[in-house]
Protein backbone atom coordinates (compact mmCIF):
# COMPACT_ATOMS: atom_id res chain seq x y z
CA UNK A 1 0.00 0.00 0.00
CA UNK A 2 1.68 3.43 -1.58
CA UNK A 3 1.07 6.56 -0.89
CA UNK A 4 -1.12 6.04 2.54
CA UNK A 5 -2.51 9.64 3.72
CA UNK A 6 0.82 11.46 1.85
CA UNK A 7 -0.23 14.58 -0.11
CA UNK A 8 1.28 14.12 -3.86
CA UNK A 9 3.68 16.87 -4.81
CA UNK A 10 4.10 18.30 -8.42
CA UNK A 11 6.93 19.76 -9.56
CA UNK A 12 6.69 23.47 -11.04
CA UNK A 13 7.65 22.49 -14.69
CA UNK A 14 4.99 19.94 -14.45
CA UNK A 15 2.90 21.88 -13.09
CA UNK A 16 3.74 24.65 -15.59
CA UNK A 17 3.53 22.35 -18.34
CA UNK A 18 -0.02 21.58 -17.30
CA UNK A 19 -0.81 25.36 -17.48
CA UNK A 20 0.27 25.76 -20.74
CA UNK A 21 -1.32 22.54 -22.50
CA UNK A 22 -4.97 24.09 -20.76
CA UNK A 23 -4.55 27.56 -22.05
CA UNK A 24 -2.93 27.71 -25.87
CA UNK A 25 -4.82 26.64 -28.38
CA UNK A 26 -3.14 24.14 -30.30
CA UNK A 27 -5.02 24.07 -33.22
CA UNK A 28 -7.12 21.02 -33.69
CA UNK A 29 -10.83 20.38 -34.69
CA UNK A 30 -12.39 22.24 -36.99
CA UNK A 31 -11.22 25.68 -35.99
CA UNK A 32 -8.04 24.66 -35.43
CA UNK A 33 -9.19 23.34 -39.42
CA UNK A 34 -9.52 27.01 -40.34
CA UNK A 35 -6.77 28.42 -38.76
CA UNK A 36 -3.96 26.32 -39.92
CA UNK A 37 -5.55 26.84 -43.84
CA UNK A 38 -6.22 30.68 -43.50
CA UNK A 39 -9.88 30.15 -44.18
CA UNK A 40 -10.87 32.68 -41.54
CA UNK A 41 -9.26 36.37 -41.12
CA UNK A 42 -6.11 34.53 -42.55
CA UNK A 43 -5.51 32.91 -39.06
CA UNK A 44 -1.62 32.33 -38.05
CA UNK A 45 -0.80 31.40 -41.22
CA UNK A 46 -0.35 35.01 -42.78
CA UNK A 47 1.74 34.02 -46.26
CA UNK A 48 0.91 31.34 -48.76
CA UNK A 49 3.05 29.66 -51.41
CA UNK A 50 2.00 30.39 -54.77
CA UNK A 51 3.30 27.42 -55.74
CA UNK A 52 2.62 24.70 -53.48
CA UNK A 53 -0.17 26.80 -51.90
CA UNK A 54 1.31 25.89 -48.02
CA UNK A 55 1.05 28.54 -45.77
CA UNK A 56 3.53 30.27 -43.23
CA UNK A 57 3.13 32.74 -40.47
CA UNK A 58 5.67 35.15 -41.15
CA UNK A 59 8.21 36.00 -44.50
CA UNK A 60 11.22 34.26 -43.19
CA UNK A 61 9.73 30.73 -42.60
CA UNK A 62 8.44 31.54 -46.36
CA UNK A 63 11.77 31.66 -47.60
CA UNK A 64 13.23 28.85 -45.80
CA UNK A 65 10.42 26.69 -46.66
CA UNK A 66 11.17 28.15 -50.48
CA UNK A 67 14.50 27.40 -49.97
CA UNK A 68 13.79 23.62 -49.34
CA UNK A 69 11.47 22.58 -51.48
CA UNK A 70 11.24 25.38 -54.56
CA UNK A 71 15.26 25.53 -54.59
CA UNK A 72 15.25 26.27 -58.74
CA UNK A 73 12.80 28.62 -58.55
CA UNK A 74 13.70 32.46 -57.84
CA UNK A 75 12.44 33.36 -54.76
CA UNK A 76 10.48 36.29 -54.96
CA UNK A 77 8.83 38.17 -51.52
CA UNK A 78 6.04 40.34 -54.05
CA UNK A 79 4.61 36.91 -55.35
CA UNK A 80 3.63 35.32 -52.08
CA UNK A 81 0.00 36.25 -51.10
CA UNK A 82 -0.59 37.99 -48.04
CA UNK A 83 -4.04 36.22 -46.18
CA UNK A 84 -4.78 38.50 -43.81
CA UNK A 85 -5.20 41.71 -46.32
CA UNK A 86 -7.33 39.18 -48.37
CA UNK A 87 -9.26 37.91 -45.71
CA UNK A 88 -9.61 40.91 -43.60
CA UNK A 89 -7.97 40.35 -40.27
CA UNK A 90 -10.78 41.51 -37.86
CA UNK A 91 -9.25 41.52 -34.36
CA UNK A 92 -12.48 42.28 -32.60
CA UNK A 93 -13.69 39.13 -32.99
CA UNK A 94 -12.42 36.68 -30.85
CA UNK A 95 -10.38 33.50 -31.39
CA UNK A 96 -11.52 30.08 -30.25
CA UNK A 97 -9.02 28.86 -27.13
CA UNK A 98 -8.53 25.19 -26.45
CA UNK A 99 -11.24 22.58 -27.47
CA UNK A 100 -13.10 25.20 -28.75
CA UNK A 101 -13.74 27.31 -25.93
CA UNK A 102 -14.45 31.07 -26.03
CA UNK A 103 -12.19 33.24 -24.14
CA UNK A 104 -12.36 36.66 -23.56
Amino acid sequence: MTGKAKPKKHTAKEIAAKVDAATTNRGGGKAGLKDRTGEEKGGHAKYECPHCKITAPDMKTMQIHHEARHPKLPFEEDKFVNLHAVHGADSSKTRPGVRGSFKK
